[in-house]
């Protein structure tokens, strides 16, 4: 799994490509937190090249979710595409994380 960065107006959007499973959910984890172990409140997480998540990725979207409000932060998701989504729904996440349907609103979602 690779994930990109960038930094777009003081939002930090991380980009993770191909399966968050049980394999590549500890680096996912990882990444997230190196990133919120800096100065970041602002965090998008772009799903749209992400073509399953299991529940070791989800545990590491809550955990990130709880650090940026323990920093009087937010983060968002988007561009999750319709499997991606489904999964989402099936374990409740769509109520415990916020989603935006385009990068756009989610940078303006966390501003």
């Amino acid at each position: 799994m690779d994930v990109l960065e960038q930094v777009s107006g003081g939002v930090i959007i991380i980009e993770p490509r191909g399966r968050i499973d049980s394999v590549t959910a500890k680096e996912f984890g990882e990444c997230l937190s190196r990133l919120l172990n800096t100065d970041c409140r602002q965090l998008v997480v772009d799903l749209r090249n992400v073509t399953y998540i299991c529940s070791s990725g989800f545990r590491q979207l809550l955990i990130a979710k709880k650090t940026t409000q323990g920093k009087n932060g937010k983060l968002a998701l988007c561009g999750l595409t319709d499997d991606v989504k489904r999964l989402f729904t099936i374990g409740a996440f769509d109520r415990l994380l916020p989603i935006c349907d385009t990068r756009e609103a989610g940078i303006a979602s966390v501003q």
